[in-house]
């Protein structure tokens, strides 16, 4: 386990919000304007879960699943497409994007010994700021003292409709009607979990992305975040540069 660096000296930015709003298209491309570093939670909880199927490791065995999390190097690395994710090394972009593995990571997201592991990943990754990060609870758990919360939703019909093209895409076989069922389940599987369930930081400001384009929820956020830097620096008095 590594060291937690000295305290931050830059904006901390946390995305929160359900299964299949946006949240890491959302996320990469605010990062990329603002010239931040971009951190998926979401995809570090789909690596363990890809590597528990392999290991096949049973999901309530709590001992085996801290061992495992111990021994695994999950980090992103940008690329012209975009991020990967690797894990010991290994590209596992697409292999965590299945709905298997969906599945089975809102199941071992409940799990304490996986959640101390990545908590303490996540807030060693994040600690020196200029960072944007997304997951469920980034701003209420992992960073609650982050500079700027935005909980990012849309209806779960829209969400199930999104998700159902890009597994089409992909060349899965399903039906707008189970994947719709599938997003609402896990809707409720997150917001009813006894740790760190789906909730939105009182603090937060919620975006709806309902009907909304991704450049324009982006430039929405960016605006904000941007106020915050100028508050930050000191360029305005405190609180004026708030936009929200």
């Amino acid at each position: 386990m590594r060291d937690i660096p000295s305290p931050r000296t830059g904006i901390i930015v946390a995305i929160d919000g359900p299964s299949g709003a946006g949240k890491s298209t959302v996320a990469r491309l605010l990062a990329e304007r603002l010239g931040y570093v971009y951190i998926d939670t979401g995809a570090m909880y789909r690596a363990v879960a890809l590597s528990v199927k392999r290991a096949s490791i049973a999901p309530e065995d709590e001992v085996a699943l801290e061992e495992l999390c111990r021994g695994l190097e999950i980090s992103f690395e940008r690329d012209s497409g975009g991020y990967r994710v690797l894990v010991n090394g290994e590209d596992v972009s697409e292999a965590i994007r299945t709905p298997e593995i969906s599945q089975l990571t809102s199941r071992i997201s409940t799990r304490k010994a996986v959640r101390d592991v990545l908590l303490h990943e996540q807030r060693r990754m994040g600690r020196s700021g200029n960072v944007v990060l997304e997951g469920r609870d980034i701003g209420s758990v992992v960073f609650p003292d982050a500079d700027v919360k935005f909980f990012l939703s849309a209806s779960a019909e829209e969400r199930g409709k999104r998700r159902f093209l890009e597994l089409r895409e992909k060349g899965e076989d399903v039906t707008v009607e189970s994947t719709i069922a599938e997003v609402a389940a896990r809707d409720a599987r997150d917001e009813q979990r006894e740790i760190a369930p789906l909730r939105m930081a009182k603090d937060a400001l919620l975006v709806d992305s309902t009907g909304v384009s991704i450049p324009d929820v982006v430039a929405r956020m960016e605006i904000i975040v941007r106020a915050k830097e100028t508050e930050r620096a000191g360029t305005v008095p405190a609180g004026q540069g708030e936009s929200r």
